[in-house]
């Protein structure tokens, strides 16, 4: 049986000065892999989405930062100083994609460890920055185990499951959130049939969701966004699976665009819709999805990208969010490496990551 959850997508070079990245935007034709260095290549790493999916840009963030530090301690002796630079540094990468949660908790997390190595030199700091990516990784892909182990228990063998954009080992760092299920599913031999969405206007669904659930050997039938209504009619769709980028204290979920109107069918035809996500996407500071910003991005992507000439009106008016917000009305559970949250979600989100909520208020 094949098995491709252990995709190397993003990991430190031999010389620990440079982050490789699997380039996702050349899947599924070409394999390539770039090394990156220079702050301003890792922004536009994580703006192009070469490196894409909310615990992959935290890991590559939090990377990225580190060989910014070791690059930097090259040349700075003062500690006080390289800390200053290393919090511009990470403004400026939070600033590539504003509403994916674990890209700006990956880089506060790198910044407040940081600060407490303010006795050692600094190239003893960028050593101990490399070890913490490192730690941030192995901590997803523990997270991600776990998380798959929970969305399995929800599902019978031979279902039908529906997927939207890409949340497996392209977007994460092993087996993946919203995938996690199905490819644990898989090794188990639960025989799941997987629609999943093209996810346009960027086609993660068809260029990466079907590149990895047919290297894995699951039996996967690509659809267009459209199509999702006739085959949950159908009677071939029994569950819904999608990952999640921020998740609100109210329990709304941001993910890529088309996810909530998913759920609004899923709801219809009273299929279960579970969101999948790392602890690090809920955001408590966040009280509903009302607060949760919206990342627009170029025209381009629906008028020309994809296509050898472009396929609409020359100045014709676009809108290209990125994302959307399924209500937490929508969602039958919310499900982390922490277990499985039910409605009511502000209490039971509350509940469940109460040491997580506590450091919330105090900010």
């Amino acid at each position: 049986m094949k098995n491709n959850v252990e995709i190397k997508n993003i990991f430190l070079n031999e010389n620990r000065d440079a982050v490789v990245i699997l380039d996702q935007t050349q899947l599924p034709n070409r394999t390539a892999y770039l090394e990156i260095n220079d702050l301003k290549d890792s922004y536009e790493a994580i703006l192009q989405l070469k490196v894409r999916g909310a615990p992959a840009i935290g890991i590559f963030a939090a990377y990225a930062l580190a060989v910014e530090a070791r690059r930097l301690a090259a040349t700075i002796t003062d500690t006080t100083l390289l800390l200053s630079k290393l919090q511009e540094a990470a403004a400026y990468l939070n600033s590539a994609r504003p509403t994916a949660v674990n890209l700006s908790w990956a880089l506060q997390r790198m910044c407040a460890y940081a600060e407490t190595l303010r006795t050692q030199q600094p190239l003893a700091v960028a050593d101990a920055l490399i070890a913490e990516g490192e730690k941030i990784q192995a901590e997803d892909a523990s997270m991600c185990y776990k998380i798959a182990q929970y969305g399995l228990s929800l599902l019978r063998k031979d279902s039908g499951i529906l997927t939207h954009c890409n949340a497996g080992p392209l977007a994460t760092s092993r087996y993946g959130t919203a995938l996690g299920p199905i490819l644990l599913g898989q090794e188990k031999s639960y025989n799941f049939h997987v629609f999943a969405d093209e996810t346009r206007p960027l086609l993660q669904g068809a260029r990466l969701t079907a590149y990895e659930l047919a290297q894995a050997g699951v039996d996967v039938t690509l659809i267009c966004d459209n199509m999702a209504s006739i085959v949950m009619k159908s009677g071939k769709i029994q569950a819904c699976l999608v990952g999640c980028d921020r998740v609100s204290a109210a329990g709304d979920a941001a993910n890529k665009i088309g996810t909530s109107g998913v759920a609004i069918l899923a709801k219809y035809y009273g299929i279960p819709f579970y969101v999948l996500g790392p602890s690090s996407t809920i955001d408590f500071n966040c009280a509903t999805g009302d607060d949760i910003k919206i990342e627009l991005r170029p025209d381009s992507e629906i008028t020309s990208k994809f296509y050898q000439k472009p396929m609409a009106p020359e100045n014709v008016r676009c809108y290209n969010p990125a994302f959307d917000v399924t209500d937490h009305s929508l969602i039958s559970a919310i499900i982390t490496e922490r277990g499985i949250v039910y409605p009511p979600y502000r209490e039971n989100l509350a509940k469940l990551f109460s040491d997580r909520q506590a450091d919330a208020c105090k900010h």
